[in-house]
């Protein structure tokens, strides 16, 4: 669901995409400061719950884009009860979802190429000391893409080991995943070459 864009005409939808990167940064800035107590959390979370309804994302959208950190979120969870409170546990967590939650709201009401043109111009004046703000867009454009391509991937694999009565284990479906990512990186790269991306 990363990089998945939304239609509409909200005002969210509306706002411009550097805008709502840099108010991002500063919100995850200030829960990280700031939120010290569940009841703080539980603040944030209905903020961007609110959020997320002025923009007329549903709630099976909005729930998909923090589902595939809810396994790290309950590694997380465990160890933060196992070496400070829950009350900890609660603010480390609930702060890590809402900031996910609060990315994928600009994600989702923001296209992947307004969010590219802002983050070039904000890099522009980094051209002085060598930095290329069009091959950093082009790698958080790549990222953006690989994630799900690899999600997809591994959904393939693990589908086609059912089909085969294959059962479960960790080789069987890491190194199938391993060796499609790598050829689908090789084919992905000579893409950029044959397009001169890699061109001085």
């Amino acid at each position: 669901m990363i990089g998945l864009y939304c239609p509409g005409d909200s005002p969210l939808h509306r706002m411009p995409a550097g805008v709502k990167l840099a108010l991002l940064l500063i919100s995850i800035l200030a829960m990280t400061v700031f939120v010290r107590a569940p009841l703080g959390v539980l603040v944030a979370a209905a903020l961007v719950a609110a959020l997320f309804a002025l923009a007329r994302v549903s709630w099976r959208v909005a729930f998909a884009q923090v589902r595939p950190v809810l396994w790290m979120t309950a590694v997380i969870a465990v160890f933060q009860l196992l070496t400070t409170s829950p009350a900890r546990a609660v603010v480390v967590c609930g702060v890590l979802l809402v900031s996910v939650a609060l990315a994928a709201l600009v994600t989702v009401t923001t296209r992947v190429s307004a969010v590219l043109d802002a983050l070039t111009r904000a890099l522009g004046p980094l051209r002085r000391i060598g930095v290329n703000p069009e091959r950093v867009s082009l790698l958080l454009a790549l990222a953006i893409r690989c994630v799900p391509l690899l999600a997809q991937i591994v959904g393939e694999v693990g589908e086609a080991r059912r089909a085969r009565g294959v059962s479960w284990s960790v080789t069987a479906l890491v190194t199938p995943v391993l060796v499609r990512a790598l050829r689908t990186a090789d084919a992905m790269g000579e893409a950029l070459a044959a397009r001169g991306v890699d061109d001085d």
